[in-house]
């Protein structure tokens, strides 16, 4: 399932070293104003259920699964209508389904920002004014060809035309197309022209060593002007989880993050927030030659999740037999599940859930 989650902000927020935190492919990092290489990685999504379940099926292999996380070049002010190299960013933005906003929140001399200071909700301000004008020049543009449409009377194209001018009007008052006022049926109108303020996004606050339990000034100044957004706030170390992400063995990370006041990588949180961004969930098959996770949308039927594992799978469907992840872990093996009356028979109308264990019975 190939959605991308998107890293973006400014020029020197240290989104390139959040990114290697995740990735197993480096990006480059430097105290340079601007990078133009954009960054992709495919990343293991952390679910302690994989490992509880091979407590109670032992296994040859565990599978996670994962999500696409692309690490954007910096933007910088005003660069959306005059920068060559900042129009690759917006282009890059409109390519992903969900984006992570990155925001400088620590101070460092070495590092100069490249408005003169570090104010996060300035530069909050800055990234949503470029993807507002681009915005706003896609909808005059639409309006401009439904105005030619209209003129012969289409209904559907003068209800297009008023649409478009709540998300003009909306966009011009700088405001995301995301928070405009139209209703979910009317919404459809805005569907080919890919809006960059529609998408889905969390914030990071990327934060000094010091303030990774508790964040500073800077993530609280964040938080206050995000409290009316229905939006996630992160707070992460990025240097100090780079620094943690090179370490040998997984005990040395255990133990250099419980130093630190922490009990897992801030990374791990950010990785499962971007794939509940993406509107994802996960199922489980398990067996004596791998347990494994894998990536449904939400509201995805039976035949649907097992299309996921083989288009055969989908195309010969005949049912699905479901055991709950907690039943299976309370009760400790298929059989016992089936003696309690916890599997169940389910049919092609089945809206699979996050959590499931499903065995799927086809036929070709």
């Amino acid at each position: 399932m190939s959605l991308q989650c998107g890293i973006i902000g400014i020029a020197n927020v240290g989104k390139s070293t959040i990114f290697n935190c995740m990735a197993s492919n480096k990006a480059e990092t430097s105290n340079f104003s601007y990078s133009n290489k954009t960054n992709l990685s495919i990343i293991n999504v952390p679910d302690s259920r994989l490992y509880e379940l091979e407590k109670y099926q032992p296994t040859e292999r565990i599978l996670h699964t994962t999500v696409e996380i692309v690490d954007i070049p910096g933007l910088t002010k005003s660069a959306g209508r005059t920068d060559k190299s900042a129009n690759q960013f917006l282009s890059e933005i409109r390519n992903c389904d969900a984006l992570i906003h990155v925001l400088r929140c620590f101070d460092d001399e070495n590092l100069p920002h490249v408005d003169g200071s570090v104010n996060p909700v300035r530069d909050i301000e800055t990234v949503n004014l470029e993807l507002q004008i681009k915005d706003l020049e896609s909808v005059e543009k639409k309006i401009v060809r439904l105005e030619k449409v209209a003129k012969s009377g289409d209904k559907d194209a003068k209800k297009g035309i008023e649409i478009l001018n709540v998300y003009k009007e909306h966009l011009e008052s700088f405001q995301n197309a995301s928070t405009a006022p139209v209703a979910p049926e009317h919404t459809h109108f805005i569907d080919d022209i890919f809006l960059l303020t529609v998408k889905p996004i969390i914030y990071v606050c990327n934060v000094d060593d010091n303030s990774a339990v508790n964040g500073n000034r800077y993530v609280e100044q964040v938080k206050e002007f995000l409290k009316n957004d229905k939006t996630e706030v992160l707070v992460i170390a990025g240097a100090m989880e780079s620094e943690i992400s090179e370490l040998e063995t997984e005990d040395d990370r255990m133990a250099f993050l419980q130093d630190m006041g922490l009990t897992e990588p801030g990374v791990n949180k950010l990785i499962r927030a971007a794939y509940s961004l993406l509107d994802l969930e996960t199922f489980f098959t398990v067996g004596p030659k791998e347990i494994r996770a894998w990536t449904i949308k939400k509201g995805a039927t039976a035949p649907q999740a097992a299309g996921v594992i083989h288009s055969d799978l989908e195309r010969g469907f005949i049912r699905a037999e479901v055991m709950k992840y907690t039943d299976f872990v309370t009760l400790g093996s298929e059989q016992a599940c089936k003696e309690k009356g916890k599997l169940s028979i389910e049919g092609k109308n089945y809206v699979v859930q996050d959590g499931d264990i499903l065995h799927i019975r086809f036929n070709v």
